[in-house]
């Protein structure tokens, strides 16, 4: 990241906790991060580092979400980003992810991007199945928080929206 990107960021997040503070929100990036994979065949498993880049992106979008003021939401995200980039990881095909994560006026938006159509949506598990119901995790997590998800760009973009709370942001 340059230092004026940083800076901007840096600006964003002060936005965007004054916001949560005091008022209306206002909009500003939180995270935009990108992930770059090798390139696989869909069946075959992500290597070991793949798969561990997605644990580190979770941990720099709890620290930024800490740092733009956003505390309440930080459980819940760690979640569906987690849940998100494993699900592009594993299903996609793809050599770039994105993870967008912005304030855009009263909710916290949530995006991670692969660039393969396709839409996402949740599975019917059995009580034996090892995976496959982390789609189903967000949609109850998301709508217990009064938001919503979704696909769009033929699938190739997940995202979410959810509510920031009033209190308990910093």
């Amino acid at each position: 990241m340059t230092t004026t990107q940083a800076a901007a960021q840096q600006r964003a997040c002060r936005r965007a906790q004054a916001g949560a503070i005091q008022g209306p929100k206002h909009n500003g990036t939180v995270l935009h991060q990108r992930i770059i994979v090798a390139l696989r065949h869909t069946a075959a498993p992500p290597s070991d580092e793949e798969a561990s880049r997605i644990g580190v992106v979770r941990r720099i979008a709890a620290a930024k979400l800490r740092y733009c003021g956003l505390k309440a939401l930080v459980d819940n995200v760690m979640l569906i980003v987690s849940e998100l980039l494993t699900n592009a990881l594993l299903h996609s095909g793809t050599t770039e992810i994105r993870l967008d994560i912005t304030v855009e006026g009263q909710d916290l938006c949530i995006a991670v991007h692969d660039g393969m159509a396709g839409h996402a949506v949740p599975k019917i598990t059995d009580d034996d199945a090892e995976s496959g119901r982390g789609l189903q995790l967000i949609d109850v997590l998301i709508r217990e928080n009064g938001g919503c998800w979704g696909t769009s760009e033929g699938g190739a973009t997940t995202w979410c929206r959810l509510a920031i709370p009033d209190e308990g942001t910093s």
